[in-house]
């Protein structure tokens, strides 16, 4: 892993592997870095290696030789030699720059596990490909919501938050991010609710996001006792997803991941130009059009309050729409992507014909 919120779509695959005495299992973790005054910045890693110790997991500094690698982004290939080299996004939604990014990995072999058929869509469409393969197994990130592991009450009772509300979950992205357009609105159009503010993992650590993401934030925080900020280190977005009755976002993966749930999300339309970095590349397909009449879009922080209310009241069509994209974009969540993603990687592995080897 290269950041600790990578850690939320790793924890089912670990659990099904270090339970299998045939594997001997390391994590790693190499980027956790906060940047302090634009300049300085501090690691943070060895704290949450640490912690992975207590929690019982071997740790790697990756200088050993792995016959398999999982990985939640393009590596440097030719470090790990010839290895079965697998994907697996710390992230799904509609990102553009993980296409992007694969275009520069044409020549290497990654073993694609991916959530869908919608996935498999794009990256043929794109010409993601090159020499790798991808596969459909699921989302496993998702599979403690279908077996049962969260309990709704307790989860809002440890927050402080009254069970017997409905709880709305805000959820922005790092980039292009509604928090500066919402920042008031947010805690204005929820008084009636109980509001989970998680923000991206970058919007802590001054690098890719500024600070000012969680300052805009925790500077309202004292005034709305009915809200409640995630600190950084809850790296894992599922039990509130779980808790949640609706969810507010932009471009979040997270509200990709939402539609899973089988609840309505509030999908914050961005300006067409925001989709650009600087060097006018695509950061992210246009969210105006993703899960359109599924869930409920708006475009101004003054409809946030009337689209919350549509989000926990959805019509029929909505529902039906929902569940044919929910059908296009999971494939069979049933609880049991991790135990399908460890069958094909040892499937794979023993055939000994899809391993990412160095080039000559």
């Amino acid at each position: 892993m290269f950041y600790l919120y990578h850690k939320a779509a790793y924890d089912p695959l670990l659990e099904v592997f270090e339970k299998d005495p045939k594997f001997d299992v390391y994590l790693s973790l190499t980027h956790e870095m906060v940047r302090r005054f634009y300049i300085f910045e501090l690691d943070r890693t060895k704290k949450y290696i640490r912690q992975f110790q207590k929690e019982g997991h071997k740790i790697s500094d990756e200088k050993e030789h792995f016959d398999i690698v999982v990985c939640p982004d393009t590596v440097d290939e030719a470090k790990y030699g010839k290895t079965l080299l697998c994907f697996l996004n710390h992230g799904t939604g509609i990102k553009g720059l993980l296409y992007r990014t694969l275009q520069t990995r044409k020549h290497h072999r990654y073993i694609f596990l991916v959530e869908g058929e919608y996935r498999m869509d794009v990256m043929r469409e794109t010409h993601s490909l090159g020499l790798s393969e991808a596969y459909k197994v699921g989302l496993p990130k998702l599979d403690p919501i279908f077996k049962g592991h969260y309990h709704r009450e307790e989860i809002l009772k440890k927050l402080g938050l009254d069970p017997k509300k409905k709880t709305v979950l805000f959820s922005p992205t790092y980039k292009p991010t509604c928090v500066y357009d919402l920042k008031e609105a947010i805690f204005e159009a929820t008084p009636d609710y109980n509001l989970i503010i998680k923000l991206h993992h970058y919007a802590w650590m001054g690098k890719f996001a500024r600070h000012s993401q969680h300052y805009v934030i925790q500077q309202r925080l004292w005034k709305y006792p009915h809200a409640v900020l995630l600190p950084k280190e809850e790296y894992n977005i599922l039990p509130y997803m779980f808790a949640a009755d609706t969810l507010i976002s932009e471009a979040s993966s997270t509200t990709f991941d939402f539609l899973a749930t089988g609840k309505t999300g509030v999908i914050y339309d961005l300006e067409k130009e925001r989709f650009h970095e600087g060097d006018r590349s695509l950061l992210l397909m246009d969210n105006r059009d993703f899960l359109k009449d599924a869930f409920v879009h708006v475009d101004h922080p003054s409809q946030l309050r009337q689209g919350i209310e549509r989000a926990l009241n959805p019509t029929e069509a909505m529902r039906g729409l929902a569940n044919q994209q929910r059908d296009y974009f999971f494939h069979q969540l049933d609880g049991k992507a991790s135990q399908r993603t460890k069958e094909l990687i040892e499937q794979l592995y023993s055939e000994g014909t899809h391993f990412n080897e160095p080039m000559d």
